[in-house]
Formats: C-alpha cells, structure tokens, sequence
C-alpha cells in the first residue's frame, strides 16, 4: 500500500512539473529577450521597444478598445500571453479622430510590460 501511494505522490509530482513547464512556455515565446527589460515597480517593462495598434468604431471608446485589443493581441502573439496585457503596459499614448463624421479612428502605443 505505501509504494502504491508514493508512486501515485510521484505521478502527480511529474504532472505538476510538466504543467508547470507547458504553462511557462506557453507565457513566453522566447522571444521578448531580444529587447533590453528594466524593472519598473512589481514589473518588468521593455526599455524602449514599443508595440503599436489600431482600431475603428461607430463611437470614440469602441475604436480605442479594438486599438487595445489589436495592440495586446499581437504582443501576446509576439511575446506571450504575460506579456500582452495593455493594462500592464508602460509609456501609453492614444490618439482618436473622427473619421467621416460617422465613425472613430484609434491608434496606440505602449512599452511591453510583464508582473514581476
């Protein structure tokens, strides 16, 4: 009965550590480390790398929020997920103008960041 349940202890040790490998992978593509980092309060931010995105809507806050989308979207593609979340993201800009009288026009910019 005990061998049976270190082997079971076992199983689910080698389960976590292969859960935890394909979820850190899945966080990073490995490539974020081409750009310079700099911690920046409880994250670690690009230096001077910044990633950009665009985006339309019928009003001013739906064509900043497809921006966002567009610009976490292809950070999280580039960098990894950790890395994708605008609200994490140092040295914002967003510029909006209106486009036909009808519809919005977002563009923004942001420094990629990550927690810790």
């Amino acid at each position: 009965m005990r061998s049976l349940l270190v082997s079971a202890a076992a199983l689910c040790l080698l389960l976590a550590a292969g859960r935890a490998v394909a979820h850190s992978s899945y966080e990073e593509t490995g490539i974020a480390g081409i750009h310079a980092w700099v911690k920046v309060g409880r994250k670690t931010c690009m230096v001077d790398h910044f990633h950009d995105g665009s985006g339309t809507g019928p009003t001013r806050i739906m064509a900043e929020r497809a921006a966002i989308r567009a610009w976490a979207e292809f950070t999280a593609w580039e960098y990894g997920s950790a890395w994708g979340r605008y609200a994490m993201a140092a040295s914002k800009k967003a510029t909006c103008s209106r486009e036909g009288g009808s519809s919005w026009r977002c563009a923004v910019e942001a420094r990629p960041c990550r927690p810790f």
